[in-house]
């Protein structure tokens, strides 16, 4: 990524339509609720990202989510997003997502994806994938991250999917407390782990994780930036500024929106910079 010519980079960017794997309308509700609860109903393709990004000069990490055993759901393949950012990579990034309940083959595939296909860095989803993230179901996967020395995303709190639908679409928030992240963040300490969105109803407990733990990282995205926590805001303007990541989660929510909104929500100007690029920089290992 040329990072030098860009303004910002968002580290939170989902591929939601595949142009490889032929339209799978099941468990489509999730979708239409996902739309109702985010007032969106966009679906770009991932080249129609890279364009929007593109002409906005900010770079972008983008993934998907396979929850294949949870929800039944066929996944977008990780390969279509890494051959993108190969072919995109002074302005992409890919990173992978596999299920955990994959166990040992989720490893073997994880390494491919890493030595074959350039990716560098994994999503997980623990209350969409169904798991504790400090499920030893789910080391296998962790091991191969940590031995290439690339981060994680974890989804922490609230989800927007299930939210309306009959018993929240059988999906579990209690996944999502980022506390369970204290764990991995022990029996994996040289894995960059960051925790995604403002972690409501747990943002102290990402707070306390994130400021006890210097592998932990937390990520803005999910939300416009004036409805942030004061706690939160206030940890970003000190004692978490160097681990504070720029995320939109487009394209639920745009980086248009997000960061005319960051302008007005708080946040020290000297610590700016570093939110929207120069931690990006140093967790995606840019420099050199």
């Amino acid at each position: 990524m040329d990072h030098r010519n860009l303004i910002a980079i968002d580290t939170h960017t989902h591929a939601e339509v595949s142009c490889w794997n032929p339209f799978d309308n099941y468990g489509e509700e999730y979708d239409r609720a996902a739309d109702k609860y985010f007032r969106s109903s966009r679906r770009p393709t991932i080249q129609e990202s890279i364009d929007y990004y593109r002409e906005r000069k900010i770079g972008l990490v983008m993934f998907m989510v396979d929850a294949e055993s949870n929800l039944g759901r066929r996944r977008i393949p990780n390969e279509e997003i890494a051959e993108a950012a190969q072919k995109n990579s002074d302005i992409m990034i890919a990173f992978a997502s596999i299920d955990p309940h994959k166990g040992k083959m989720g490893a073997r595939e994880a390494r491919r994806l890493i030595e074959e296909h350039g990716v560098k860095g994994f999503k997980f989803h623990p209350t969409v994938q169904g798991y504790h993230p400090y499920d030893k179901m789910a080391w296998p996967i962790y091991e191969v991250i940590a031995e290439h020395g690339l981060p994680a995303v974890f989804h922490t709190g609230h989800s927007g999917i299930g939210s309306g639908m009959r018993c929240g679409g059988g999906l579990r928030l209690e996944y999502s407390n980022p506390m369970h992240l204290d764990d991995v963040a022990i029996d994996f300490p040289d894995m960059q782990i960051v925790m995604a969105h403002p972690s409501f109803p747990w943002q102290d407990e990402a707070l306390s994780v994130a400021t006890h733990k210097p592998n932990v990282w937390i990520d803005l995205s999910g939300w416009s930036p004036k409805y942030f926590p004061k706690q939160l805001v206030q940890y970003a303007n000190t004692l978490l500024k160097d681990r504070i990541l720029f995320g939109s989660d487009y394209p639920l929510i745009t980086p248009d929106r997000w960061m005319k909104d960051f302008e007005e929500a708080g946040f020290k100007p000297e610590v700016m910079p570093g939110i929207l690029k120069g931690n990006a920089v140093r967790l995606l290992k840019l420099e050199g």
